[in-house]
């Protein structure tokens, strides 16, 4: 019993490395072959926005929103595949190393 719960601890410490990591990370999207550029966190926080000025236009305001949609999904997908890649291995191991036991929060 012990060892399960250091074996607990452990995973819970590396859990919370992972999500540190994650929350520090940047990752990006972009839609319009670039013309807008959308940059989040590993944890899917939005930071930043660029958009090229061939994108804005007065005239059709319609296109350029869906463009910052595009750009936000694909750089939103991109931090999901961090996610994968960082919290996957750690996350696995709950069902069977722990009994079936889960962390809080996942």
């Amino acid at each position: 019993m012990q060892q399960i719960m250091e074996q607990a601890q452990k995973m819970q410490q590396q859990l919370m490395t992972a999500q540190q990591e994650l929350a520090a990370a940047e990752v990006s999207g972009s839609a319009g072959g670039g013309l807008v550029t959308a940059t989040v966190t590993g944890s899917g926080e939005l930071k930043g926005l660029s958009i090229d000025p061939k994108a804005a236009d007065p005239e059709d305001t319609e296109t350029l929103a869906d463009l910052v949609v595009a750009a936000v999904r694909d750089a939103n997908r991109a931090a999901q595949e961090l996610q994968a890649e960082k919290m996957g291995p750690l996350t696995s191991g709950l069902g069977g190393g722990l009994g079936g036991m889960s962390l809080p929060g996942m």
